[in-house]
């Protein structure tokens, strides 16, 4: 019965501090309580006193709330977390994400959330007096910990310089660099003056999270023949070489999806009224990682691997880069 107490009271006071921090009604719920409380490891028994700032990826965040406030959450349920709880705690500075490694890509299975030092003052002396006044503290600083954070993510990400002599920042990651050598690479050697990207995602934002993307030209596909329903299939990357009129199709691979036989079957139907030839081409950052997926690329497609530029790998027998009929 104590112990059950316990748990109520320590809830009650995640609660309290959600809402003096300034948090949406939304993330002053149970479910982000049970999560304030996981990310300053404050169980049940625990004083306030004693918080820490662990780094935690959300399934731990879960085994810590189910081992010690008996919710079970199930595994598809992660997302929800992340996407309800964490992502608005890291709008407002309250956790910071991988600050043992900011390069880590957002999709990475090692991303983790830990609580700023502010933060952690203020519950270090919570319920005492002076916790009120380190609220106000953490509120006037938070427009510097914001331009902090930039400035952070900012030093680390990928510049890209498109073939008309733009440039755009993708966030830090490992696929993300290789859509950064296939543009500054791959197309400088195999397409030239006359290519136009006409789309690439950033993988940290993408469509599905609801995200930005990067670039897509509509209204340039369209005039190929390329219908926007087909969007939602597209490739990493489009390449339209305007003197050739082809059209690569490039996927970026550095742990899965390569230009399979039934990936190439979905981008037959998704670019089918597409009025120029298509190209499809898989990326690979280094030999390794084609040798991992070599026996899954489609024939009549083309490879290309970054830490090798020059050369490319043609799975076709009849011919070199270039669309087949």
């Amino acid at each position: 019965m104590k112990f059950i107490t316990q748990q109520k009271e320590k809830l009650r006071d995640a609660k309290i501090l959600l809402i003096a921090l300034g948090l949406p009604k939304a993330q002053c719920n149970d479910r982000s309580a049970w999560v304030f409380l996981a990310l300053a490891n404050i169980k049940p028994s625990s004083d306030w006193s004693s918080a820490t700032a662990p780094l935690l990826p959300t399934v731990s965040i879960m085994e810590f709330i189910r081992n010690n406030y008996s919710m079970d959450y199930k595994p598809n349920s992660r997302e929800t977390i992340r996407r309800q709880t964490l992502h608005q705690f890291e709008q407002a500075r309250i956790v910071d994400r991988n600050r043992d490694d900011p390069t880590r890509a957002t999709n990475s299975k090692h991303n983790n959330y830990s609580l700023n030092k502010l933060i952690l003052n203020i519950l270090k002396t919570y319920p005492n007096a002076e916790w009120e006044a380190k609220i106000i503290e953490y509120k006037n600083a938070v427009p510097e910990l914001i331009a902090q954070y930039e400035r952070v993510l900012n030093k680390h990400k990928i510049p890209i310089t498109l073939p008309n002599g733009e440039m755009i920042k993708l966030s830090p990651g490992k696929h993300n660099q290789l859509h950064a050598d296939i543009i500054h690479e791959f197309c400088a050697r195999f397409v030239g003056a006359s290519g136009r990207l006409l789309y690439i995602g950033d993988t940290a934002s993408s469509r599905k999270e609801g995200g930005k993307l990067m670039r897509l030209e509509s209204e340039y596909l369209e005039s190929l023949g390329v219908s926007p329903m087909s969007h939602d299939k597209l490739p990493d990357i489009v390449v339209y070489d305007e003197d050739r009129k082809w059209l690569l199709l490039i996927e970026a691979v550095t742990s899965h999806g390569p230009v399979s036989s039934k990936r190439r079957i979905e981008l037959e139907e998704a670019f089918a009224g597409c009025k120029v030839g298509c190209v499809y081409v898989t990326a690979f950052p280094d030999r390794t990682e084609f040798r991992k997926n070599a026996a899954d690329i489609a024939w009549e497609t083309e490879v290309w691997i970054a830490d090798n530029p020059d050369h490319m790998i043609h799975f076709n027998g009849d011919r070199f880069l270039g669309p087949h009929k």
